[in-house]
């Protein structure tokens, strides 16, 4: 896998899926299951979903951010 997920996104995608998890656990629903996914892809730095549209928002990170993820991509 190719990390596909940049600094910026993964920050945001972390606190989302924390929020998202919070709000469903709150509300004892289902969607906190989304947020769970929103972590996890934060964590990896790598989305599955980008890869039909050739979505790379970790193009202009630099080389030293990537590979501590997880996702192996070597960078």
């Amino acid at each position: 896998m190719k990390c596909n997920v940049g600094k910026t996104d993964k920050m945001i995608r972390a606190i989302a899926g924390i929020a998202v998890i919070i709000v469903g656990v709150i509300y004892s629903s289902w969607f906190g299951l989304i947020g769970v996914v929103l972590l996890g892809t934060a964590l990896i730095r790598f989305c599955p979903a980008y890869l039909p549209f050739s979505i790379d928002t970790s193009k202009n990170d630099d080389s030293s951010s990537c590979g501590s993820g997880g996702c192996g991509c070597g960078r």
